[in-house]
């Protein structure tokens, strides 16, 4: 008879895994079809400020970690991750220097000043826009339209412009869909925001692509699926709410879902692992608060986008998730475990 041996050891239990190195590496792959579509929408504008974005965030990476006399970390691709997520929520006819300053600043006081990779409560990539849009905030809310026939022969002026400098927009185009429905109450139609085919941020483009981005790195185990889902589904019931109840006062949750920088925040930068929670309930929580109050921001706030400010609201409560959820420890009491 054959006899099964049932083998028990002491954890861990994982016998492979990935290095924080493979796991930004693969972000930056499925980052890249994201950064194709851009500039095949907007041209050389938007390769121009999403590449600055990114050197602005390496080589302040290098800078600061050799004056405080460690070895540089620009090997492990966060730094470029950082820049590369600015550049795409930033428009496409933004300054140069502006875009260097963000990836700048997004390094310095949204990763190296919390004591760099794996410390930073805030996603460095929305701490330099949100830096951008109180410091420049005409250059940060001036579109510039898609699919310009001259966009690989020519370059915005404004993104040339001289740093300190008033920079001088060749073309602008019209309002964002988002914009378009907060202040004149239009709705662009779902295939048109699905496929990149309006005006917005360089990463406003492409949600299908977008998508098929976040389920590669699912599939790697690279990316926790609860948050991107709830994010999406937390948006998508309170639209459809009010979609339910005033469909001519309140968007369909499809535009809601498609337009703006939620798939891309939904997908890329709420599910940043260092800022976001590490318990299963807590992912649920933690998405449906950013989901919920970009809506809410949408709706009835002063801004038509809300996804930039979500996101940072969630990571500053992402401890006190993790903490209010916690699992009590097998044989004791809430007194025994506060004692």
């Amino acid at each position: 008879m054959l006899k099964k041996t049932l083998h028990i050891s002491s954890s861990p239990h994982i016998f492979k895994g990935h290095t924080t190195d493979q796991i930004m590496k693969n972000v930056v792959w499925a980052l890249l079809p994201v950064v194709f579509y851009s500039v095949y929408a907007f041209g050389w504008n938007a390769l121009l400020v999403i590449a600055t974005a990114t050197l602005g965030s390496v080589i302040t990476e290098h800078v600061l970690c050799r004056l405080s006399k460690k070895e540089t970390t620009i090997a492990d691709y966060s730094a470029v991750i950082t820049g590369i997520l600015l550049g795409l929520t930033l428009p496409p006819a933004f300054p140069l220097w502006m875009a260097f300053v963000g990836g700048a600043l997004g390094i310095a006081l949204g990763k190296y000043i919390f004591g760099g990779l794996g410390y930073n409560v805030f996603n460095p990539a929305l701490v330099a826009r949100a830096v951008l849009q109180a410091a420049f905030p005409v250059a940060i809310t001036t579109w510039h339209p898609a699919f310009l026939p001259d966009r690989f022969s020519e370059v915005a002026s404004s993104v040339l412009a001289l740093p300190l400098m008033q920079p001088q927009y060749d073309v602008i185009s019209g309002a964002t869909p988002l914009s378009a429905f907060k202040f004149e109450g239009y709705t662009t139609p779902a295939s048109e925001l699905a496929f990149g085919l309006v005006s917005g941020s360089a990463g406003e483009t492409c949600a299908v692509i977008i998508i098929l981005g976040g389920i590669y790195l699912i599939a790697r185990n690279m990316m926790n699926w609860r948050i991107p889902a709830a994010v999406l589904l937390s948006a998508f019931l309170l639209s459809g709410a009010l979609y339910l109840v005033n469909s001519e006062l309140y968007p369909s949750p499809v535009f809601m879902l498609f337009s703006g920088g939620l798939m891309l925040g939904a997908v890329f930068m709420a599910t940043d692992m260092v800022s976001s929670p590490i318990t299963p309930l807590g992912l649920w929580i933690y998405g449906a608060i950013i989901g919920v109050l970009t809506i809410v921001i949408r709706v009835w706030g002063g801004l038509p986008e809300g996804v930039m400010y979500s996101i940072l609201l969630a990571n500053a409560i992402s401890p006190q998730i993790d903490r209010l959820i916690k699992n009590r420890v097998y044989g004791t009491t809430p007194k025994m475990k506060a004692v």
